[in-house]
């Protein structure tokens, strides 16, 4: 599964490690990603996202239902 977060569409950059010496190598900065399930009360159902730990503040202030329907706007979230 691709480590995107569906809310906030936060992934995977490229950057560089750094040695005492100053050499670079390239590495990759991972999202902090969580597979969590929330409850939709309007369809009475359980549904099951790969968040952020920012997706999922996002979620406490906005809401479930606001921070879908941004987030479908914006095009992170396709199948729910």
């Amino acid at each position: 599964m691709s480590k995107i977060c569906q809310v906030t569409g936060k992934k995977v950059v490229v950057g560089n490690n750094v040695s005492h010496s100053k050499r670079r190598t390239k590495r990759r900065f991972y999202p902090n990603l969580f597979k969590k399930k929330f409850y939709l009360p309007e369809e009475d159902r359980w549904i099951s996202l790969t968040v952020s730990a920012a997706g999922i503040r996002t979620i406490n202030k906005k809401g479930l239902t606001n921070a879908l329907k941004e987030a479908k706007e914006k095009g992170f979230v396709t199948n729910i």
